[in-house]
């Protein structure tokens, strides 16, 4: 589909935007970041030097990175001349869809059209495109610049040509990229995560144990062994046999729910949102909060030294 994919468009400089333009300006290509917002834009520059120095970049290397990003609030100028666009927009399918429908008129016929989103299937959103064979899913996880994961969603219309040249992208910046055959809402990543985070939630919901004591155990027990043993390698690890045995005993007694927790709920509706209001499933001051970053974004750069 493409032979080269030298300039890449992003369309939206939040959190996830800013580390997926970033990824692609270190690895030398030319991004354009399109945001309707201007003040979004006004930091970009910041935001992405505060992200590169996490990151341990000299900072000769994240000025030539910087360098390579433009941006403006033209979304006919940011796509005219992409190979890839990168939508980053907010998790409203109706946002992602009309910006869709005018990246179209404004991009080339060869440009590849990727939607990041956690949950939504991107059928939903490329529904309405004339070409939909070019259209598919990453979703980056987040930090975008850190994690190595892209899932890579194929929709009933992708092209083989479109998907695999997605994934040759993504391995050429560094990524890992996973193919995911069937566009079903939550992908692979966030299917299991929020498995074990509706489980999580049950448990203190029903008094088994606090907030702090499920993450306890989880961060000192099967927690320090997922980054090198998966689920599913697991399972053959301890055999089959009594992976079967254990479901036969534990399954019927795991929360299967069909919506959302009433105890989550009403966190939410009395403002309990986490750390940003100061109280979720537990209470956070602004330095642990803080403290909690620190330490996600130090342990992702250590992991990133050992596995290079």
């Amino acid at each position: 589909m493409m032979k080269d994919t030298n300039n890449i468009a992003v369309l939206g400089a939040g959190l996830m935007g800013h580390g997926i333009a970033l990824t692609f300006a270190r690895a030398g290509h030319n991004v354009f970041v399109y945001d309707a917002f201007p003040a979004s834009l006004d930091s970009l520059q910041e935001r992405v030097r505060a992200s590169l120095t996490a990151l341990g970049l000299a900072d000769h290397e994240a000025t030539e990175a910087i360098a390579r990003i433009t941006s403006g609030t033209e979304l006919a100028e940011c796509v005219a001349n992409a190979d890839v666009v990168f939508e980053a927009a907010p998790e409203k399918p109706e946002l992602k869809r009309a910006l869709f429908a005018d990246v179209e008129r404004f991009a080339s016929k060869d440009c590849i059209f990727a939607s990041n989103t956690s949950v939504i299937p991107i059928t939903t959103i490329m529904a309405d495109l004339k070409d939909r064979s070019r259209a598919l899913g990453t979703h980056w996880w987040n930090p975008p610049h850190m994690i190595p994961l892209v899932e890579v969603i194929r929709t009933e219309w992708t092209s083989d040509a479109a998907l695999t040249a997605m994934t040759d992208l993504l391995a050429s910046v560094g990524k890992t990229p996973v193919r995911v055959e069937k566009d079903v809402a939550g992908f692979i990543g966030n299917r299991l995560q929020h498995a074990m985070w509706r489980e999580a939630i049950s448990l203190v919901e029903n008094g088994v144990c606090t907030a702090a004591d499920v993450d306890t155990v989880v961060n000192t027990s099967f927690g320090r062994r997922l980054s090198v043993l998966g689920p599913m390698a697991n399972a053959d690890l301890v055999g089959t046999d009594l992976t079967l045995d254990i479901h036969e005993n534990v399954l019927a007694d795991l929360d299967n729910r069909p919506k959302p927790s009433p105890y989550l709920r009403d966190l939410v509706e009395a403002g309990k949102l986490g750390m940003k209001s100061g109280e979720g499933f537990q209470s956070w001051t602004p330095e642990e909060a803080d403290n909690v970053r620190q330490r996600v974004a130090v342990h992702l750069r250590k992991l990133e030294t050992i596995l290079s």
